[in-house]
């Protein structure tokens, strides 16, 4: 069952521009137009000092997004603090955070900002994670990574059958949500409604007031 968003709008279209500022992220193939294979990536993951930069493969594409910043950090983490308690509540899924890798398809590579990977029997999955369908995954814009969370990645999620990819939008305040067969994501800026597969009640979010926890300033949650 498809989630229904409350104070929501279509845009008119699915690719939008890019914002630009100084944390961006690197499309290596627009440098060397060459396809990157698996073995590769996973080099360059194993040489970083830490967890960054991120490293992504989509399709022999290869992404690389700098450390997030504070606001990006602030956002990603607010959000598992509200999903976990609704989760373990229903028994739904166990929320993993980047750069945990979602092996999603054979031979990519993901690293999302947050996804959520079903429980097996009411259980946390094995780990390490072997090849799964998410239930959600969530993205949050970096000033540069709008084309690829918005078209590459997204794209992949709708072909790959991930349920519900949302899109977190910190400057404009809102939420982007795509399912599958959309051809349009939904624009949240108010109430935001989720009712997940299985789910006995749905997950609620005031989108405003979710932001303004995050803002400086604002009380530690």
């Amino acid at each position: 069952m498809r989630g229904c968003q409350l104070g929501a709008r279509k845009l008119p279209r699915a690719e939008l521009l890019p914002n630009r500022g100084a944390e961006q992220i690197m499309s290596m193939s627009a440098v060397s137009p060459r396809r990157w294979t698996r073995t590769e990536v996973d080099h360059l993951v194993d040489e970083r000092p830490g967890y960054a930069p991120r490293y992504e493969l989509v399709g022999g594409e290869l992404l690389v997004t700098p450390a997030p910043s504070g606001r990006h950090q602030r956002i990603v983490l607010r959000l598992a603090q509200l999903l976990m308690p609704y989760l373990a509540e229903h028994t739904l899924g166990e929320v993993f955070l980047g750069p945990a890798e979602l092996p999603l398809v054979s031979g990519d590579r993901y690293e999302p900002d947050l996804f959520v990977v079903a429980l097996s029997d009411g259980r946390r999955p094995t780990l390490p994670l072997e090849r799964t369908k998410p239930i959600l995954i969530c993205e949050i814009l970096s000033p540069g990574s709008s084309r690829h969370d918005r078209i590459t990645k997204r794209r992949a999620f709708q072909q790959n059958g991930v349920p519900h990819y949302w899109i977190i939008d910190g400057d404009a305040e809102v939420f982007e949500v795509w399912h599958p067969d959309d051809e349009r994501p939904s624009i949240i800026d108010q109430r935001f409604i989720w009712s997940p597969v299985g789910a006995a009640a749905r997950f609620e979010l005031d989108v405003a007031a979710f932001f303004a926890s995050v803002a400086d300033g604002a009380p530690p949650a």
